[in-house]
């Protein structure tokens, strides 16, 4: 009976694990799922850095409008949004800084702000050249502005 008993333990470890073929139909699978929901997550992520740096701007803008009710005017071109930190020579009533941290921020992609006065439409225009760093451009590459 011991030799018999030997026989059905090597037959049950022998059965015990996967086959190559087993392995290769779950690593298929996984790399086909892989596939479809990897470009969905990496078009989220990327549209997330858009929107970040859309409330970036909103912010600075709202920033901009404190400034200009302390100050009776928008900062010039030459003292651009580092006004909003630092106080600029001709800046009388100025009770900044006027947005959190040390320096100015940068877009989601690190970029600086570009901030023209008066901007294309009369207005003050705060730019973001996505991430590409040049003008125009679609999806992530695209220019976020404030609506001014």
């Amino acid at each position: 009976m011991t030799l018999t008993m030997k026989n059905n333990q090597r037959q049950k470890k022998a059965q015990t694990g996967f086959t190559l073929i087993e392995l290769l139909v779950v690593l298929a699978i996984l790399t086909l799922l892989a596939g479809l929901v990897g470009p969905r997550v990496l078009n989220q992520l990327g549209g997330a850095k858009s929107k970040s740096t859309a409330v970036q701007i909103a912010d600075i803008d709202k920033a901009l409008e404190i400034y200009k009710l302390d100050v009776g005017r928008y900062p010039t071109n030459e003292e651009g949004l580092s006004a909003l930190m630092k106080r600029p020579g001709s800046a009388n009533g100025w009770a900044g800084p006027y947005l959190k941290g040390d320096e100015v921020p940068t877009d989601a992609w690190g970029h600086a702000f570009r901030y023209a006065n008066p901007g294309p439409n009369g207005g003050i225009e705060i730019l973001s050249l996505g991430a590409d760093g040049a003008p125009g451009g679609d999806g992530e590459n695209a220019d976020v502005r404030n609506a001014k």
